[in-house]
């Protein structure tokens, strides 16, 4: 049964289904919150705050208690909730009667080096971060690795240590001790196996071949690299052992490069991904400056490539561009879209390669992260630009005729915004949608 609306009044309690350490708040503050963002986290650091002592299962709360302690609305709650559902941290049982009941089990994220390995938040993570970042992320991760080539291994075993002794029998049932949970990601999927399996040689051993592992593995790829069972028909092949089992590496690696082929050597997601939540500015700011910010959040360079084309889709060339800004250059989707946007504005529509590659060298340089900060850069840059190129007779006439950013030079008044304003910025966003 699907939920209604949750109510404030709607009672909850929280289950703790794994053990939860403090090197786990790491690794959701570091890997998980720049996927599922800053709201999501903080409600799972919520309900793993209202557990009792022993870290097992809390009283009875209602909804107005997360919505007091966080200082955010119900339908925040709903939304950070299901990002913690489709991750895998936690998972909800709902009862409906006149005031509804939910059950909230909580579940520990996987380990850093499965999340490095991991098929599709590791490229989350990558197409969130940037490189830069990423490469700090994983070298804060790495084990240090110590030469022992020149020691004795003197370590005791078990047996030199302890002896069997014959004790009272007696029946172990150890079945409720606590454990490490860890959900694993659930992908709807229609996939046919069974098509799949049929396409390959009737000589291969089938269930050898189609591992819980690789099944999983293989509805991780195609979801990410959007393959359906056709293209997996091409795939498989190529990645079957010797021995007669699918190697992990080159299935991994043959699904990136067909995804890449069919889309220009584009990695997927990239171009279509917006701000990450972290980097947003606070909504309130009603000014025009801001509600351009707030536009370049909330869409991805593929919405505002495809707005600046009057509809159209972009050319190949300028969402490899952008794609190269967001890979190579580290920059986040919406400090992308500033400097689109400046570049266009400024440059007679044109979107030039070796201007943006100049423009992006110097922002990664100086490590702009939010749109603010980009806009900024961009109007100061502007500034320096008109002064070195303008002359006392000609200077006047040059910053007339000259178009720039309708941004640039606004100053943000700060208040909060009306119902009427909020429409007026939805509106705003049908630009580029």
């Amino acid at each position: 049964m699907k939920e209604l609306n949750i109510s404030p009044a709607d009672t909850y309690i929280v289950v703790n289904k794994s053990i939860i350490t403090a090197e786990d708040r790491n690794i959701l503050t570091m890997l998980y919150q720049p996927i599922i963002g800053p709201l999501s986290i903080m409600l799972y650091f919520s309900l793993w705050s209202d557990l009792d002592k022993m870290e097992l299962m809390s009283t009875e709360y209602t909804h107005h208690h997360l919505v007091t302690n966080m200082q955010i609305s119900l339908t925040e709650i709903l939304e950070a909730r299901q990002k913690l559902e489709a991750i895998g941290l936690l998972k909800t049982f709902f009862k409906e009667e006149n005031i509804n009941n939910y059950i909230y089990q909580l579940y520990s994220p996987i380990k850093a080096s499965d999340f490095f390995n991991h098929p599709i938040l590791n490229v989350v993570l990558y197409n969130n971060l940037g490189k830069k970042e990423y490469d700090k992320l994983k070298n804060y991760f790495k084990t240090p690795r110590i030469n022992t080539s020149s020691y004795q291994d003197i370590t005791v075993s078990f047996s030199e240590v302890f002896t069997s002794v014959p004790l009272t029998s007696y029946e172990v049932l150890n079945e409720d001790i606590r454990k490490k949970n860890i959900q694993k990601l659930n992908i709807d999927t229609n996939f046919d196996f069974a098509f799949l399996a049929d396409s390959l040689p009737s000589s291969l051993d089938k269930n050898k071949i189609f591992t819980k592992e690789i099944k999983e593995l293989i509805l991780q790829l195609s979801f990410l690299y959007q393959l359906d069972v056709i293209k997996m028909q091409d795939i498989i092949p190529i990645c079957i052992t010797e021995r007669g089992t699918i190697n992990k590496e080159e299935l991994r690696k043959t699904c990136r490069n067909f995804y890449q082929f069919d889309n220009h050597g584009l990695l997927p997601s990239v171009v279509y991904n917006n701000q990450p939540e972290y980097l947003k500015e606070p909504v309130g700011d009603t000014s025009k400056r801001a509600k351009m910010i707030y536009t370049f959040e909330t869409i991805s360079p593929y919405e505002l490539l495809k707005s600046k084309n009057n509809g159209s889709e972009p050319t190949t060339r300028d969402l490899k561009l952008a794609e190269d800004l967001i890979i190579s250059y580290g920059l986040k989707p919406g400090v992308v879209n500033v400097l689109i946007d400046y570049i266009l504005k400024t440059n007679n529509n044109k979107l030039t390669r070796n201007l943006a590659e100049t423009i992006a060298g110097q922002w990664m340089r100086l490590n702009i992260e939010t749109v603010d900060e980009a806009m900024r850069v961009a109007e100061k840059e502007h500034k320096k630009y008109r002064k070195n190129n303008s002359t006392p007779t000609t200077k006047q006439k040059i910053v007339k005729e000259e178009k720039i950013p309708d941004w640039f030079d606004k100053k943000i008044e700060k208040q909060q915004a009306s119902q009427e304003e909020q429409e007026a910025m939805q509106d705003l966003l049908k630009e580029y949608r």
